[in-house]
């Protein structure tokens, strides 16, 4: 996610090597567990993913017989995971409050402060703090940190460098906020899904390998960008919803999905890790009428559709 308005997609390790397979991690089986059975991909054509318009029209004529459309698991109940995101790192300091009446408690959940939505706490890494605070707000509101909202709750540790604020929140919240910092929110809902599940199967590859004891993964362009609120539109909450608990799948693993703006920058950015989606690109074969998993199957070649749920029935 580099660029604007869209990003340089997650800068990751490559789809067909580093799909994250079971057993890789300590929470990477359990969630593997709780997919569905992947349907197998279907049969791959002869062409390149990496083409942009050249290869829409190609693609149409394929997909108009079924070649390219990863087909969908079967529904089930979600399974509901929280993600944990670093938003602010290495900060002398931390202006904290929220849109509703908040909470700053002590790792053993004692009150340490408290405010309503007009009060704003200042925390300075020069000061003697607690090693860990949370900071919550009732339901249907947002934290922030730095003026900025937030979904879920917000934990400040004293780090390396500084104060660190992780956001804890749904994962297809981060989803939501996700497809509308990577792409337009006013572009065809298609291609917004498309991007949903590339986005979800990104983050549940770190999930399964976080980036850091505390936090799974950063929202700077270095993984997927991520603004809160600021990018959650009713539109991309619509692509989230759609394509809940859908991921990429590789041989049983988790594809860590890779994007990027054009199929030039994909190119240059991952053409050494393997499949990569143009963002520009899913929005062109959107536009010309193909679904969502007709668009991941064309870029996201020999892979399938998993769905995350609960249990196995």
């Amino acid at each position: 996610m580099l660029g604007a308005p869209m990003g340089l997609g997650a800068l990751g390790l490559g789809f067909w090597a580093q799909a994250v397979l079971p057993g890789s991690s300590g929470i990477n089986g359990p969630l593997l567990e709780a997919m569905l059975a992947s349907p197998p991909p279907h049969a791959v054509p002869n062409g390149s993913a990496r083409d942009d318009l050249k290869g829409v029209a190609a693609e149409r004529t394929v997909a108009g017989g079924g070649g390219f459309a990863l087909a969908e698991p079967a529904k089930g109940t979600p399974l509901e995971l929280e993600i944990r995101v670093a938003v602010v790192r290495e900060a002398d300091q931390l202006q904290l409050s929220a849109s509703g009446p908040w909470w700053l408690r002590k790792a053993d959940g004692s009150v340490l402060k408290q405010g309503s939505a007009a009060e704003t706490i200042s925390l300075s890494a020069s000061e003697s703090l607690p090693a860990e605070l949370w900071l919550e707000t009732s339901g249907g509101h947002a934290v922030r940190v730095n003026g900025q909202g937030y979904h879920g709750r917000l934990r400040v540790l004293r780090d390396t460098g500084g104060l660190l604020a992780v956001n804890h929140l749904p994962l297809e919240a981060y989803v939501a906020s996700v497809v509308g910092a990577e792409m337009p929110s006013s572009w065809s809902l298609e291609a917004l899904k498309a991007q949903a599940v590339a986005a979800r199967s990104y983050a549940l590859a770190h999930m399964a390998r976080p980036a850091n004891r505390h936090w799974h993964l950063g929202n700077t362009t270095r993984w997927q960008a991520y603004r809160g609120l600021a990018s959650s539109h009713h539109r991309t909450r619509q692509a989230a919803a759609d394509t809940r608990g859908l991921i990429l799948s590789y041989q049983g693993g988790i594809v860590e999905s890779l994007y990027a703006a054009t199929s030039e920058i994909s190119m240059e950015a991952h053409g050494h890790l393997g499949a990569s989606m143009s963002q520009h690109g899913a929005q062109a074969l959107a536009s010309s009428g193909q679904r969502y998993n007709e668009i991941l199957g064309h870029y996201y070649r020999g892979a399938s559709l998993a769905r995350l749920r609960q249990g196995s029935g």
